[in-house]
């Protein structure tokens, strides 16, 4: 919106054609996401406790959360509405991924919402039923791949590459692409919802993925960095640092709010949106296996669920203490600020493995 602003003022001023960059654009989207969390973050809080809003606590789980019910949930909301207004603000709304994207991030929120909404009317912690939930997550899924493999401009948008390796790429037929995309967006909404049972425990690396992804985002959409890096050349991909720009000031904002003791809880209609969001801009910028790398935390969180549901289906004993793995450490005793700190922790060398894949190859 600002954009096409600024373009028509640059014909009078020079100096407008500062907004054309993806740098200067993108700092401008994340700290305008972080001012409007930390401006209307209060707001959201008080009419969600006036709507009484609350959490309502699994009673299998750890007995430190019990204290947590009643905190209002759903704030999820804010971090998607702050990210959506900075991108219509500051981001080319001419480019069809953004569109890609932002409609992933409202589809999935949609099914957060309701599954929230579940939980706080009809104060069922379980939510919306896993069949319903995984039958309209798949729907947007699969129409998110087919669209990006039918519009996809170039061969390389729609060929799968290894990291680490120059040339191991995978040319991919239809089924094959809308396969991977699918399962990577559909995957990741539901692994940063695992994650996200501590307080900040999944806005943070949700924000330091979305910077890396940002990273790979810039440099697919710029051809000679794109060559040179010898990553694949994805036309208008660049844009996509606009919204992982805003993802990470959003996430920034609704953190504070979110940081031990949590004033609010992000809920299904963040978790699941924001986790759509990555999985769908790495199969963008065709760095999938980079987002397993980068996302590793939501990776071992999802892991740690599935093999324990499997292990006591098969053998009925239990690997962990209890699923997902941040509640192993809690049982072991760990305070809950320390399971967090450490997993931003781990978070981070991973980002900074998955940007190390930009030179070795």
């Amino acid at each position: 919106m600002l954009l096409e602003l600024t373009r028509w003022l640059q014909q009078l001023e020079g100096l407008f054609g500062l907004f054309g960059y993806l740098t200067f654009r993108g700092i401008l989207a994340a700290l305008t996401a972080l001012f409007l969390s930390l401006w209307w973050g209060p707001a959201v809080i008080r009419k969600l406790a006036q709507y009484k809003g609350g959490q309502p606590i699994r009673q299998d789980g750890p007995q430190s959360h019990f204290s947590k019910a009643g905190t209002p949930t759903m704030g999820g909301a804010l971090i998607l509405f702050t990210v959506f207004a900075s991108v219509l603000l500051w981001g080319d709304l001419r480019n069809k991924y953004v569109w890609v994207v932002l409609l992933v991030m409202v589809a999935f929120g949609a099914i957060g919402w309701y599954d929230d909404w579940i939980k706080i009317v009809k104060r069922d912690p379980n939510g919306l039923k896993s069949r319903w939930k995984y039958l309209l997550q798949s729907i947007f899924g699969l129409a998110a791949g087919v669209y990006l493999y039918l519009y996809a401009d170039v061969p390389a948008a729609t060929t799968f590459f290894v990291p680490f390796f120059k040339s191991v790429a995978l040319p991919l037929a239809g089924v094959g692409f809308v396969a991977i995309a699918y399962f990577w967006i559909v995957g990741f909404s539901n692994a940063v919802n695992l994650t996200d049972g501590l307080d900040g425990l999944a806005i943070m690396p949700t924000v330091l993925v979305a910077c890396g992804l940002a990273v790979f985002a810039y440099a697919s959409g710029h051809a000679e960095f794109a060559r040179y890096l010898q990553i694949p050349v994805v036309p208008g991909a660049g844009e996509l640092a606009i919204i992982c720009a805003a993802i990470a000031g959003a996430g920034l904002g609704f953190l504070w709010f979110n940081t031990y003791p949590a004033m609010v809880f992000m809920g299904d209609i963040g978790a699941l949106a924001l986790g759509a969001v990555l999985g769908t801009i790495a199969v963008i910028v065709r760095q999938e296996l980079v987002l397993v790398i980068m996302g590793g935390i939501f990776v071992i969180e999802t892991l740690s669920v599935m093999i324990q549901v499997a292990s006591f289906k098969l053998t009925g004993k239990r690997v962990f203490r209890m699923a997902p793995i941040h509640h192993h450490f809690e049982l072991k005793g760990w305070p809950e600020p320390r399971v967090i700190v450490r997993f931003w922790i781990i978070s981070v060398i991973l980002v900074l493995v998955g940007l190390a894949t930009l030179k070795v190859r």
